[in-house]
């Protein structure tokens, strides 16, 4: 008897003692994010609250749409993801580079450039009603990312190598940062813990990796003088950093913490947009099929598929006839990619499973299209960082 009881004594100790161990393990991984940032709950999975299907409240009840901002036709064409048809039309600003969901998700912000010129100004889409509102004049905003915890909105001012940080919501000027050897700045991500961000300097063959704590540059890093890179992704446990290319015709791997290049990856011709599939195994490649700025219709244009897992193209998904793949992102369903035509004045869509794409007519050199909603609690920008 005696024994028994020790027996269970010495059990249940045990069972005590691997839940002690788990908790701490579970402790040891715990990410500290930035203040105001919502936690990470998969340290290896940066991009499990974006997974399948899981919709925020603020979101679940907004039309399925496809918002593609045309560069030259000034407009912006809204299409039904479930007919594959052109549902809708607006006029916004000179210049529409990106759609690019607010961080609370309540608002989708077109960033109107004005290349070569000075009335930039961002136009806001009501996603409940896929209708604009009235534009707020901006320096240059090529793009648009969001700090971590959501309290400002960051203008990539191209032109300037310049990070302007404004209100979420009216766009007032709040403050600058200057970035003087990134020039072309333009496309970013964030680390997993929100302390840091990676922008790449399209025109300058570098990266810029800026404290968004402190906000000041920690440092700049030369891929390759000839090179002009395009969007960046990072992996799913926020170690490495993915660097489309268009010169290089692959993706440069970047240790974010130590911003080191780690590997590369060849893709195709002119690589440019970057897109994690719904499960966060995969990462979906667009090359647009040229290396020039402003390249031929009909170009050798493709998507490769990365496997986050083995860092190895597992598949490459042609064209047929030729394209210009260059930016967008993957339904909430992870069943379709959506991309726009560049150079062919179209919008694809990629089934997931069989790399088949339908084609669809749009205005004049569609560029950064939105798919709306998508899953995820708030969006660093962009055409939806999801997380």
């Amino acid at each position: 008897m005696k024994s028994d009881r020790f027996g269970r004594l010495a059990l249940r100790a045990g069972i005590v003692l691997a839940s002690l161990c788990a908790t701490a393990a579970a402790a040891a991984q715990t990410v500290q994010t930035v203040a105001g940032m919502p936690p990470v709950t998969n340290p290896s999975n940066m991009y499990s609250n974006a997974g399948y299907d899981m919709l925020s409240p603020v979101v679940a009840n907004d039309p399925a749409r496809i918002y593609v901002p045309n560069l030259r036709s000034n407009d912006v064409y809204v299409i039904d993801p479930t007919t594959f048809k052109v549902v809708d039309k607006f006029p916004v600003g000179r210049s529409p580079q990106h759609v690019v969901p607010a961080w609370d998700l309540k608002t989708l912000w077109v960033t109107n450039n004005a290349e070569g010129r000075n009335d930039g100004s961002l136009t806001p889409i009501d996603p409940k009603t896929g209708k604009p509102g009235k534009a707020d004049p901006v320096d240059d905003p090529y793009n648009m990312y969001f700090t971590p915890d959501g309290k400002e909105a960051i203008v990539v001012a191209e032109a300037f190598a310049r990070l302007d940080f404004r209100d979420p919501h009216t766009m007032a000027l709040k403050s600058r940062l200057s970035a003087p050897e990134c020039k072309g700045i333009n496309h970013a991500d964030f680390s997993i813990d929100g302390k840091y961000a990676i922008f790449t300097c399209e025109f300058g063959g570098k990266l810029v990796k800026i404290d968004m704590v402190n906000r000041k540059v920690l440092g700049y890093l030369l891929l390759n003088k000839r090179g002009m890179p395009q969007d960046i992704r990072v992996s799913p446990d926020g170690k490495v950093f993915y660097v489309a290319d268009m010169m290089a015709d692959g993706v440069y791997l970047i240790d974010g913490d130590s911003f080191k290049q780690i590997g590369f990856i060849k893709t195709g011709i002119g690589t440019h947009g970057l897109y994690p599939s719904r499960d966060a195994t995969k990462l979906y490649v667009a090359n647009r099929g040229s290396n020039k700025v402003h390249g031929p219709h009909g170009g050798p244009g493709s998507v490769s598929v990365i496997d986050f897992a083995t860092r190895k193209v597992v598949a490459n998904w042609p064209i047929p006839g030729g394209g210009s793949p260059d930016m967008g992102n993957v339904t909430a369903d992870g069943k379709w990619l959506w991309l726009s035509g560049r150079f062919d004045d179209v919008v694809y869509a990629f089934d997931t499973a069989t790399g088949k794409v339908k084609i669809i007519k749009v205005g004049m050199e569609p560029h950064g299209l939105a798919v709306w909603p998508q899953p995820g609690r708030f969006s660093l920008g962009h055409t939806g960082i999801m997380r």
